[in-house]
């Protein structure tokens, strides 16, 4: 990746890492649906200026139904399994399963959308999903007030994940950042309001989980997005989503830090298991980006 693309990564992990953060606080007073809506649709109305040209309304026109279903499948169902999941799990916990976005995205674009998978990737495949087990192993309880479903929860946005990287490239690539940032976020927040409304809290909302919802749709969506798609197209989208390799490290330092969340050595050895699959998976250790240039170099 060049420089620019670089510094887009790690201030996108910044954000993104504090999105986790963000709703460990704001989950448990809205409930996981009512605060994706207020996510999307502040998102939608601060990026919806971004349109204001004939050019841009058309490009929406012609894409509606395109938009829509990336929203659907990169914002509404993963986002709300990820709200869902941090009513129960720590927020640097949660970041690390999140952290297999880019298996995912190598795997459904090999077996979807035509993209050449190598050895290497079953191997990081294999790898990551050991880190998972160290995580989470001792936390796979399915009963009623276990952790189970929260962590499978949080596996199945890291797959919508994956499925929306790859339609993103391989469909909506023509598309302006701004188009997609703005026309995906909006059909979001459309699908959402009725529901979120429907579902919104009778208790009354702390100024701490109004702080913390704002703040995610301001910073983890609005900034977020228009980093990520820019990221997207001009690196791709298994490069893009190695955002995930960078975010957990954000979300354990400011869950230390800010909800004093304990770092375990389970933690930190299913982190360093986890995160070196997702290397290893994406060529992003020197020795495995060595071999990738050998081998095309003999083709």
């Amino acid at each position: 990746m060049s420089t620019t693309d670089t510094l887009k990564l790690l201030l996108l992990s910044t954000l993104w890492g504090m999105s986790f953060i963000f709703m460990r606080v704001a989950s448990p007073e809205f409930g996981a649906i009512p605060l994706v809506m207020i996510r999307m649709g502040v998102g939608a109305l601060l990026l919806l200026p971004l349109l204001m040209s004939l050019r841009y309304l058309r490009l929406v026109r012609e894409n509606l139904g395109k938009l829509a279903l990336l929203g659907f499948i990169n914002h509404v169902i993963p986002f709300t399994l990820l709200a869902l999941a941090t009513l129960q799990l720590e927020a640097g916990f949660t970041s690390l399963i999140n952290a297999t976005t880019p298996i995912f995205t190598a795997l459904i674009g090999a077996l979807w959308f035509a993209t050449p998978i190598q050895k290497r990737q079953y191997i990081g495949l294999a790898v990551a999903f050991l880190g998972i087990y160290v995580l989470s192993g001792n936390r796979l309880n399915f009963e009623i007030g276990g952790d189970g479903w929260f962590i499978l929860a949080t596996l199945g946005a890291t797959f919508c994940y994956g499925i929306a990287g790859n339609y993103s490239k391989t469909r909506l690539s023509h598309l302006p950042v701004r188009v997609l940032a703005a026309g995906s976020c909006s059909m979001s927040g459309l699908m959402l309001l009725i529901p979120g409304l429907m579902m919104w809290p009778d208790a009354p909302i702390s100024g701490a989980a109004w702080g913390s919802a704002l703040a995610m749709a301001v910073f983890s969506t609005t900034v977020a997005f228009l980093l990520f798609f820019s990221l997207l197209a001009s690196a791709g989208a298994t490069a893009a989503s190695t955002v995930t390799f960078l975010v957990p490290v954000s979300a354990l330092l400011w869950g230390y830090l800010l909800l004093d969340e304990v770092l375990t050595l389970r933690i930190l050895l299913g982190m360093a298991i986890t995160l070196g699959g997702t290397a290893v998976a994406t060529g992003m250790l020197p020795q495995w980006r060595r071999d990738q240039s050998k081998q095309c170099s003999t083709k």
